[in-house]
């Protein structure tokens, strides 16, 4: 799916959530943002042949390492032998095997999708043969022009991707273009601007940093996790709004990660 994106970008949405192909139609060279969640390692691949003259990518950066952007990881990495895949360092942990993540919280509200949440996996997986560091100085490897923006909050080491050139943003769950509580709006996929998903931020102070630091960057075009792509003046001031009154739309009334105030 394109939603007037540059030529050298597409996204595919995999049940839930989103994977990023970033590389110019029949290159040998591109990389993939994110897997997806288990059982589209095949629609990934597939997708990847009819777009690149390479089947294989150079790279899979990871913007963080939920099941639902990791899902398929683990697939691809046997059908793709010797990919490496970068995460920031605060994210190795769930990757390697050494952590797992806080729960998911139900009580959050917002619909369904909130409800059935203690169902999701959260715990680590081991791709320590495979997955590095992203280098400190900001770079992403394979992908010259892109810069990765260390966004917490949602998981502690969340990364997004920014293209300084033309301003496109890929940033994973930092913030959001569904109501990803809600079976419903996940099903139409009505865009409309949200923080992260509410079940699963236990940082919402960090989120909340991480969505003024997006915003300040004034990206042109946003592919969020989930939802759709968000391009121009839509873009614009529905993020400066979601910057400014982030405490309003975006922390839930209740939780066991929402801040409690006296």
């Amino acid at each position: 799916m394109t939603e007037s994106l540059p030529n050298n970008l597409m996204y595919m949405r995999c049940l839930i959530a989103n994977v990023v192909f970033v590389g110019q139609p029949d290159a040998h060279d591109w990389v993939l943002v994110d897997a997806g969640v288990h059982t589209y390692a095949d629609n990934i691949a597939n997708a990847a042949k009819k777009r690149f003259r390479s089947a294989r990518p150079r790279a899979i950066v990871l913007t963080h390492a939920h099941f639902d952007h990791i899902g398929s990881l683990g697939k691809l990495l046997e059908m793709w032998e010797s990919i490496p895949v970068y995460a920031h360092e605060k994210e190795l942990p769930y990757v390697t095997g050494k952590a797992d993540y806080p729960e998911p919280d139900p009580s959050v509200g917002g619909g369904l999708m909130a409800r059935i949440s203690p169902l999701y996996p959260h715990t680590a997986i081991d791709i320590s043969s495979h997955v590095r560091p992203l280098p400190q100085d900001g770079s992403v490897p394979e992908l010259p022009g892109w810069r990765w923006i260390h966004t917490p909050g949602h998981t502690e080491g969340h990364v997004s991707f920014f293209r300084d050139h033309d301003r496109v943003l890929i940033a994973g769950d930092a913030f959001i273009t569904v109501k990803q509580e809600s079976a419903f709006a996940v099903a139409t996929q009505e865009k409309e601007i949200h923080g992260p998903p509410a079940y699963w931020t236990p940082d919402w102070y960090e989120a909340w940093e991480s969505v003024k630091k997006l915003e300040d960057m004034k990206p042109e075009i946003a592919i969020t996790g989930h939802g759709v792509p968000m391009l121009g003046e839509e873009l614009r001031q529905s993020l400066a709004r979601l910057a400014k009154d982030f405490d309003k739309l975006a922390i839930p009334e209740q939780g066991r990660y929402v801040p409690q105030h006296s």
